[in-house]
């Protein structure tokens, strides 16, 4: 089966869901180390985003991933709330025991190093970067990613817990009793959605 995206639009959605796929990634720019909006002007606000393409998504029958922006079993929520199935959690795992990488202290921190496909750093060591943002034979590269650190979250094992049970939580506060149940909710009007101040 086939993954296409990533797309921000129903217009993009279209056109990989004629194409054949089974699912699609939605998300430009909105991960923790990606630097597309930025630099290329490209891109969409994460939450329009998943909604948008997932109420297209939905009614040809193809499961939308939420790729970007996942920092907290809040996110996780939000994003099933607006239509995802699920979701892209790389900056969340990156410093898990699991993931790859050796663990460094800085400033009394346990750190882990984090790149993104699309940082110089990981285009030069030819990691799948390049092929992924179509630059194998350009001389000048463009970064849509940077590398960073995370911090250490510890194993898997205990984090993973911990968001299922935040997800529970948060389906119970707007009377979900499923994830099946929060997205009829939606698409019948009853779950309501906020904008609010950064304050």
């Amino acid at each position: 089966q086939i993954i296409a995206g990533n797309v921000v639009t129903a217009r993009q959605a279209c056109n990989l869901i004629k194409a054949g796929c089974h699912a699609l990634r939605v998300g430009m720019g909105s991960g923790s180390i990606c630097i597309t909006q930025e630099v290329l002007a490209v891109g969409r606000p994460q939450g329009i985003a998943v909604y948008k393409v997932s109420d297209y998504a939905r009614r040809h029958g193809i499961p939308v991933i939420a790729d970007g922006g996942i920092s907290s079993a809040g996110h996780i929520m939000k994003a099933m709330s607006l239509g995802a199935s699920t979701v892209m959690m790389g900056g969340m795992l990156a410093g898990t025991t699991e993931a790859p990488g050796e663990y460094y202290f800085q400033d009394g921190i346990r750190l882990k190093k984090y790149r993104g496909m699309g940082s110089l750093n990981a285009m030069e060591r030819r990691t799948g970067g390049q092929q992924r943002y179509y630059s194998e034979a350009q001389k000048v590269q463009v970064a849509q990613g940077v590398s960073g650190a995370v911090r250490d979250r510890g194993s898997v094992l205990q984090l993973c817990p911990y968001l299922c049970q935040g997800l529970k939580q948060g389906c119970q506060d707007v009377g979900a009793r499923s994830l099946a149940e929060l997205r009829t909710m939606l698409y019948e009007g009853s779950l309501r959605f906020q904008g609010r101040s950064a304050s």
